[in-house]
């Protein structure tokens, strides 16, 4: 008896509509549905995307490479993320199909050659917990490697990719590779405690000084051949968890803080319009509203899946912020819970996950002015 063929050419018409409609999407690939290919991620910033750079600082005591950070890290490693698993540079890394890129420090060394060779051409992490903008007290004790610092870092392995690949492969390159930015919250911080700083310049001219520099490190960054930016804005950092607990009454936001955090995004918008006008088609970039979407999750956190939101799951005391993520502190037990690891407002795992997703949704609301799937499909 002849086999019937018709459940067959369902299935064909069906993989065919399946691939048209991954199609229609930007940033898809028709054959796969998967994210637009992107060959290297090279990352700038603070311990939101620190992967460990710090622990190459001799005198540095900015570092996270003891429990409990790292609980839901494979094996349960304190790599020296600010964090109880991966951050959002090894979210958007595994998004886009690429090894977590290694801290620069890491590479360095006559044993090294082999694994700096090939992050060089996948991805390097040059973020530093304690980093600012501006070279602050935090660089001059040996605390963290500030942005311009961490640029310098970029030309050694700049320098490195093109003699592997040649001038021209490496441009091809680095046009299409993704160089993220996560900076300026510890700038603020500096802000706040300085009243030195709060005497020399009031809030306006200090986060409006902060965009200036971050756009000199960005045309550095650009003049090598980088193309497609993304930055990410500065959050609530008047709700953080430790912020919050100095709130004896209500635990309620320093809205000060979060004042001056809304001036530097606003400075941060400007310079990054008019750094694309400067530099026209050479450049794209997604800005990211991370102050907003922040909001969002706090204001709705049943929404994405969160149950507390003010509170550190890894400390003591009131809100879990009396003390930092400590070897002494306890933990919760369900960190999918919870926007903040610690006292300091680092996000967990699950956190950073979830604002990753938002940059790479069709809704626009946060980015401008392209989402990041967007960005990488320009």
């Amino acid at each position: 008896m002849p086999m019937n063929n018709t459940p067959f050419l369902t299935m064909s018409l069906l993989l065919l509509l399946g691939l048209l409609w991954f199609d229609s999407f930007t940033g898809l690939d028709a054959a796969t549905g998967k994210l637009a290919s992107v060959p290297g991620l090279y990352v700038f910033g603070d311990s939101l995307v620190d992967a460990g750079n710090n622990n190459y600082l001799a005198i540095s005591i900015s570092k996270a490479n003891y429990p409990h950070n790292g609980v839901d890290f494979p094996d349960k490693k304190a790599t020296g993320r600010f964090c109880n698993g991966k951050n959002a540079a090894d979210a958007i890394a595994e998004k886009f199909g690429l090894p977590l890129p290694p801290p620069y420090l890491s590479l360095k060394g006559p044993l090294k050659e082999e694994k700096k060779r090939s992050a060089a051409v996948t991805g390097v992490n040059f973020a530093s917990g304690g980093a600012g903008i501006f070279n602050s007290s935090d660089h001059k004790l040996g605390q963290a490697i500030p942005l311009s610092h961490q640029v310098n870092h970029w030309l050694s392995i700049h320098q490195e990719l093109t003699s592997q690949l040649g001038p021209a492969e490496a441009q091809n390159h680095l046009s299409k590779s993704l160089f993220a930015v996560v900076i300026g919250s510890n700038d603020l911080f500096d802000y706040f405690g300085s009243f030195k700083l709060r005497q020399e310049t009031n809030p306006q001219q200090y986060t409006q000084s902060m965009a200036d520099e971050l756009k000199k490190q960005l045309k550095r960054i650009h003049d090598t051949g980088a193309r497609r930016f993304l930055v990410i804005g500065v959050a609530e950092i008047g709700c953080t968890p430790g912020k919050r607990a100095k709130n004896s009454t209500a635990h309620e936001c320093d809205e000060e803080a979060n004042t001056w955090c809304s001036l530097y995004n606003e400075a941060l918008v400007k310079m990054l319009q008019q750094l694309k006008q400067e530099l026209q088609s050479s450049m794209t970039y997604s800005y990211f509203d991370n102050y907003r979407s922040l909001h969002d999750i706090i204001s709705n956190p049943a929404r994405y899946g969160f149950e507390d939101v003010t509170s550190a799951c890894c400390g003591n005391g009131k809100l879990n912020a009396d003390i930092p993520c400590l070897p002494i502190a306890r933990y919760c037990s369900d960190r999918t819970k919870y926007i903040f690891w610690d006292r300091y407002g680092h996000p967990t795992e699950a956190a950073a996950r979830t604002l990753i997703d938002l940059m790479l949704s069709d809704d626009s609301q946060y980015s401008s002015p392209l989402t990041l799937t967007q960005l990488i499909s320009s």
